[in-house]
């Protein structure tokens, strides 16, 4: 067995790491890092079986573990794989969607308040999807197609708006609470103008709900959702010598605007598949990657501690929106506001303590 040694590099100092080498990847890997993602996936998986044997019909722990290889009896079978497992997988692949996209804004920034969030992609991308429930009336490959253009067209008004020179973390949070603030203006105006079916039907989808969740919504998503994740994971050494300031970056031979534009869409791209399936569930971007760097101990945003740490929050939330008030089942965002909020004033007055 490899024996961990210290590693000095620009961005840790004396860490313990793993030198791992193959075909695909050589590097040194964080070994608190590793143990960290491990616990949390545990927890991740742990609240999700919970959430599988538990309901208006009680499933046992071993019946749910059945139904993976298809012993379970007729009914919990049904219960546990056709009506249960897509939520539940929704839940962890959005929760790690939206930890990673947190992460990008957050690293890009380099400000903890810098996520989908704060910035208003989350709210460009929902007014997409308004526009499309509430004008065109389209289902869901038009909704998602709605969310997915209104963010990438916040994305681009923000970073343009933004841009002097180079765009700088600080402007784009300012810049983005800015259309932020005008966006949703604008969709509380459309909600108003609309008939009251369809004004209630966006309102509850706009509270951010994996209520009624089915494997044709979540199928494609996770196409979306890992294809983007693995080209964000392939960005993550350049996303990492960025945070080190453009001068540093460029010198290691990154091209700083070009990869802070990919970065841009990456995000966008994952924030936009999770709103355009369950609506914008705020919070669960804002607070992942620094309730995940602060178990880590980097002192960076690290992507993988992000996405797990956010599937973990997601499928937390959502077990809690389902049992707190049963049988009446709340929609998720409302936990994630209530979590994020407690979480944002905390963050808030630490920095204020910094300064």
């Amino acid at each position: 067995m490899t024996r961990p040694k210290t590693v000095t590099n620009p961005i840790d100092f004396g860490r313990a790491a793993l030198p791992v080498r193959n075909r695909v990847f050589s590097g040194l890997v964080d070994v608190r890092s590793i143990l960290v993602c491990i616990l949390l996936l545990l927890a991740a998986l742990t609240v999700s079986v919970v959430s599988l044997a538990t309901g208006d019909y009680e499933v046992t722990v071993p019946q749910v573990l059945q139904a993976f290889t298809g012993d379970a009896p007729g009914l919990a079978q049904t219960i546990v794989m056709e009506w249960r497992l897509a939520r539940v997988l929704g839940a962890l692949l959005f929760g790690a969607a939206l930890g990673m996209g947190g992460a990008i804004f957050q690293s890009m920034t380099r400000n903890p308040l810098g996520s989908p969030d704060i910035i208003g992609f989350n709210t460009g991308a929902y007014t997409g999807a308004l526009v499309v429930m509430l004008t065109v009336g389209g289902g869901y490959l038009g909704v998602a197609a709605g969310a997915l253009v209104g963010g990438i067209l916040t994305a681009i008004a923000v970073y343009l708006l933004a841009y002097r020179r180079g765009s700088q973390g600080f402007r784009l949070i300012i810049v983005g609470i800015g259309i932020s603030a005008m966006l949703a203006a604008f969709n509380h105006w459309l909600i108003l103008q609309a008939e009251l079916e369809a004004a209630l039907a966006a309102a509850v989808w706009g509270a951010g709900s994996l209520n009624g969740i089915t494997w044709e919504q979540v199928a494609p998503a996770a196409v979306v959702v890992v294809v983007l994740g693995a080209a964000t994971l392939g960005a993550a050494r350049r996303m990492q010598l960025l945070e080190m300031g453009d001068d540093a970056a460029r010198a290691l031979g990154v091209r700083a605007e070009p990869t802070r534009l990919l970065l841009l869409v990456l995000g966008v791209g994952l924030t936009a598949a999770v709103t355009a399936v369950a609506g914008p569930i705020a919070f669960v971007a804002l607070a992942a990657p620094q309730l995940a760097r602060r178990l880590v101990r980097s002192a960076g945003i690290t992507l993988v501690p992000s996405a797990v740490m956010g599937a973990f929050l997601l499928a937390a939330s959502d077990l809690a929106a389902q049992r707190l008030f049963a049988p009446i089942q709340l929609p998720v965002g409302v936990v994630t506001v209530c979590i994020g909020g407690i979480y944002l004033v905390w963050l808030l007055a630490r920095e204020a303590r910094k300064s």
